[in-house]
């Protein structure tokens, strides 16, 4: 892989030595007014950002441009991709990388992770609450009818006490700042988080791109997350030397290259319903030599489709019986089933009230101003100023069920307001935020794509948050947008010492 992607980029230098070009230079590149991580508002470039900026000004814009084009090429012959669903048909698309990365100084990236870490370690403790004593329905700090009327709410989950009392083992939180600067929590992903396959791979596109600059800067290391991750699902299993699996839907899910990725990765198998059965009170994996106990299971399946006999009975990708064994303690799930409870968007707008509750803290990193359409006063303003809000339905996610109101039709904003009419308790809104921007290559030259931040965090011995993430980036101009399904890509994102 990193041959082939040397020799392109090595053939593509050639041809530019016999096309003279200028340098590559960021002098006409603007900020437009937009919070920029690279450039202060009179484009001086920030502190992080020097080694990185003066290198990149020292390469000709056909070298630069032939680096992206080689990073690209090398994203499809390694076969990165995801699927897109469209009228019924799946699309494969590579998420498309932009190798100028995103860069996180220390003393910022130390706040985001304390802030992450108190958030994961009350959520944990609100899901675990929530489904056994229920002192925060009983105080009426969030109310009951919420949790029992949300999608994600598994009343089968009631009295379930996961291994090590944790629940919420892989999180991916995503994070935004507008104008202001300040980093904001966009929405929590508790369930089956995906994307993590691509910030690795970004990272080794980055360290080949631009090996020089790397080797100078002191960027903190994500390659060990499988390691850790591993590490991880061995904490949560009871016996020593566990057998750990990854659970996935199958091939034509769209996140099935990070499936496979991972258990390779980690060295276990990638499992589908067909290898796993449920005997003599275990789960066990089929293999040439018999039925092997499995110990952990990484699923990668929705919480109401693992098992047809508690859940979804139409699901056919669940393994019947998993359950029964889950709640005996005989098998390991991460994440624990019923954690998509949080993931409920209108949840979300009482998580500071949960960080408080349990931990007695004010959020160290805030939510985005939020007004919950159940509530008749939010829901009246929702409907009255909805042309500058974003809508989002409560359990939806991939950018799908959501209005940016600023830049629909007068006929999408009065098709959303006979939805939150129909069912306010579906929906939330929220300020339109100008999210901060990193310059990327358009063409030949420089321009601003907004983005947000999904870091990893693993919750195992102790919260892990890997210092990075991927770094969404809406490609298309002007677009807040960042998702891969809707034509976003990535950046590696570079945490320094």
């Amino acid at each position: 892989m990193r041959m082939a992607f040397q020799l392109q980029t090595s053939g593509s230098t050639a041809q530019s030595q016999t096309q003279p070009s200028s340098n590559f230079s960021f002098g006409d590149y603007q900020t437009e007014g937009f919070y920029d991580e690279m450039f202060l508002s009179d484009n001086q470039v920030r502190p992080g950002y020097l080694p990185f900026f003066q290198r990149v000004e020292q390469l000709t814009r056909n070298e630069l441009i032939s680096r992206q084009h080689a990073a690209e090429r090398a994203l499809m012959s390694m076969g990165i991709t995801f699927n897109v669903y469209a009228e019924g048909e799946g699309t494969e698309r590579i998420m498309p990388i932009d190798i100028i990365p995103r860069i996180i100084e220390a003393q910022e990236w130390n706040r985001l992770e304390q802030g992450l870490i108190q958030r994961i370690k009350a959520l944990n403790l609100f899901i675990d609450d929530v489904y056994n004593d229920q002192h925060i329905l009983n105080d009426g700090i969030v109310p009951r009818d919420l949790i029992e009327s949300s999608k994600c709410y598994l009343p089968a989950c009631l009295g379930l006490k996961p291994p090590k009392g944790i629940w919420c083992h892989i999180t991916g939180t995503d994070l935004i700042r507008g104008e202001d600067a300040q980093y904001m929590v966009l929405e929590d992903n508790l369930r089956c988080p995906s994307g993590v396959s691509y910030m690795l791979e970004n990272r080794e596109l980055t360290k080949q791109t631009f090996p020089e600059v790397l080797a100078h800067t002191g960027v903190r290391p994500v390659s060990d997350y499988p390691t850790r991750l591993l590490q991880m699902l061995q904490h949560i299993a009871d016996r020593p030397d566990p057998n750990v699996v990854v659970l996935t839907p199958g091939i034509y899910n769209s996140a099935y290259f990070e499936h496979s990725y991972l258990a390779q990765q980690m060295g276990v198998e990638l499992v589908d319903s067909r290898d796993l059965v449920v005997s003599g009170g275990y789960v066990k994996m089929r293999t040439t030599k018999g039925f092997e106990i499995v110990d952990v299971i990484y699923r990668r399946i929705d919480d109401t489709f693992i098992d047809p006999k508690v859940f979804n009975p139409d699901s056919l990708i669940g393994v019947p019986g998993l359950m029964d064994v889950y709640k005996k303690g005989r098998v390991a799930l991460a994440n624990a089933p019923g954690t998509g409870v949080a993931d409920d968007k209108v949840i979300y707008a009482y998580v500071p009230r949960i960080i408080k509750y349990y931990l007695n803290e004010d959020p160290i990193i805030p939510n985005v101003k939020t007004y919950i359409c159940r509530e008749e006063e939010d829901c009246r303003y929702v409907l009255e100023n909805i042309e500058q809000l974003v809508v989002k339905e409560a359990n939806e996610a991939g950018g799908y069920g959501m209005l940016i109101g600023p830049k629909a039709t007068k006929a999408d904003h009065d098709l959303f307001r006979e939805k939150i009419k129909a069912n306010p308790r579906n929906y939330i809104a929220q300020p339109t935020i100008s999210l901060s921007r990193v310059p990327c290559i358009v063409d030949d030259h420089a321009e601003g794509r907004h983005v947000d931040l999904r870091p990893y965090i693993l919750y195992g011995d102790g919260i892990n948050v890997i210092p990075g993430g991927l770094t969404r980036v809406a490609l298309r101009k002007g677009s807040l947008v960042v998702n891969s399904s809707q034509g976003g890509g990535g950046k590696d994102t570079w945490v320094l010492y």
